[in-house]
C-alpha cells in the first residue's frame, strides 16, 4: 500500500475545504523581520531612556533618585546645622544627590563647605549617594551688610533676578537623567521633619511647599514665649487686586511680594494654618518661595525654571510658579506643614 498526504480524492471531487488543507502544506512559510535589533559599538554614543523615570508617590519603594539643591553665598554659618538636617533625612541616602552652588560670596564658604562634606561623605551612616560643588560668580553687588539691606523693597527687584540666574545654573548642572524629583532646599533653614521628602512625595503633585515660619522667644509676663513669626511671604494665592496691579505695571517691573509698596491684597500661606492642625491639608497656590520646595523632576526637564526676568511681573520662584502654572502643572502649598527659618529678625514688611 502505498500512502500520501491529503484526501484520497481526485483534485475535480475536493471541497474547497479539501483544496485548501491539501496546499497548505505546500507551502514554505516566511518571516520578515524589519526590526532585527542593531548593535552600537561607539563609545561615544550614549543611550538615555527617560521613560524608565518615574516620580511617583512611592518614591522609596520605586527607588527614585532624589536631586536636592541648594544655592549658596556667605554661608558659613548655616553650614554645620545645614548638614546635621540634612543627615537626618530618612529618605535613603544613597537615592538622594547633593549639588550647591556657590556665587559671589566673600567669606569661607567655599572651604566650610568641603569640610561638612567630608564630615558626612567618609561616614557610610549618613553618606549620601554624591555630591557635587559648583563656583559661579555672576558679579551681584548687592549690600548684603544687615537684613534691612537684603530685604529691604529697593533691593527685591535685582536680588531676586540674581537668585534665579543661580538658582538655573544650579539645575542646568546637577540635574541629571535619573532624577525623578528635585528638592530645592535653603541653607538657613531651622528645624525641618526627617521625613519631609517622604511626606511630600506621598501626595504626588508636580509642585508642593510647605509654610515657613520662624521662632522668635520674647518675654511676656517673665515668661519666654514664642511668637513663632511668619516669615515666607512668596507662597500666595492671587487676587483680582493684584491682576490689576500687575495689568498696570510695566511688563519689565518685579512685583516684589510683602511691601507695602505694591498693596496686591494676596492671601499668603504664612498667615494660614497652624503646625498643631492636619499637616496634610493642601490649597493650591499661584506664588511660591523658595526656602522649600519638592517637584517633579520633569517639571524642569519641560522647561519650567527660575526667571532672572520679569515673567508676568514676577521673578525667581514666583515666576517659576507662574511659568509652571502657565504649563498646566499643579503647585500647591501645605500651611500646616510648618519647616522654621532662622530668626533673621526683620522689619515689619517682611517678616
Amino acid at each position: 500500500r502505498f500512502y500520501c498526504f491529503g484526501p484520497s480524492k481526485t483534485p475535480m471531487q475536493m471541497t474547497p475545504n479539501d483544496n485548501a488543507e491539501w496546499h497548505a502544506h505546500l507551502q514554505t512559510p516566511v518571516i520578515y523581520n524589519h526590526h532585527k535589533p542593531i548593535e552600537i559599538n561607539a563609545t561615544t554614543i550614549e543611550h538615555i531612556n527617560l521613560n524608565k523615570i518615574t516620580s511617583t508617590a512611592k518614591a522609596a519603594s520605586n527607588r527614585e533618585r532624589v536631586l536636592i539643591l541648594t544655592p549658596l553665598r556667605d554661608a558659613v554659618h548655616y553650614l554645620e546645622q545645614h548638614f546635621d538636617l540634612i543627615s537626618q533625612l530618612t529618605y535613603p541616602h544613597d537615592l538622594i544627590d547633593l549639588a550647591f552652588l556657590v556665587g559671589d560670596t566673600v567669606d569661607d564658604t567655599v572651604a566650610a563647605l568641603a569640610k561638612e562634606l567630608e564630615r558626612v561623605q567618609t561616614n557610610p551612616e549618613i553618606a549620601f549617594r554624591s555630591a557635587m560643588v559648583i563656583e559661579k560668580d555672576f558679579g551681584v553687588q548687592l549690600q548684603q551688610n544687615n537684613v534691612e539691606d537684603r530685604h529691604g523693597f529697593a533691593a527685591q527687584g535685582p536680588r531676586r533676578k540674581a537668585m534665579g540666574r543661580a538658582r538655573n545654573y544650579l539645575l542646568a548642572t546637577a540635574l541629571k537623567p535619573e532624577h525623578s524629583w528635585v528638592y530645592w532646599r535653603d541653607v538657613d533653614i531651622k528645624e525641618s521633619p526627617g521625613r519631609i521628602i517622604e511626606d511630600f512625595v506621598a501626595h504626588d503633585v508636580d509642585v508642593l511647599v510647605p509654610n515657613i515660619w520662624f521662632h522668635r522667644y520674647k518675654e511676656v509676663n517673665g515668661k519666654m514665649v514664642d511668637i513663632e513669626g511668619r516669615f515666607d511671604y512668596n507662597s500666595w494665592q492671587e487676587s483680582p487686586e493684584g491682576l490689576k496691579l500687575a495689568a498696570s505695571l510695566d511688563k519689565d517691573v518685579v512685583l516684589a511680594e510683602g511691601y507695602k509698596e505694591y498693596d496686591t491684597k494676596r492671601k499668603y500661606m504664612a498667615k494660614m494654618g497652624d503646625w498643631r492642625e492636619d499637616q496634610n491639608q493642601i490649597i493650591p497656590l499661584d506664588g511660591i518661595g523658595g526656602v522649600n520646595i519638592i517637584l517633579k523632576a520633569d517639571v524642569h526637564r519641560s522647561g519650567i525654571n527660575f526667571p532672572c526676568y520679569a515673567f508676568e511681573n514676577q521673578a525667581e520662584t514666583e515666576g517659576f510658579a507662574k511659568m509652571a502654572k502657565r504649563a498646566g502643572y499643579g503647585v500647591f502649598g501645605l500651611p500646616n506643614y510648618v519647616v522654621w527659618h532662622i530668626d533673621t529678625d526683620e522689619k515689619p514688611g517682611n517678616a
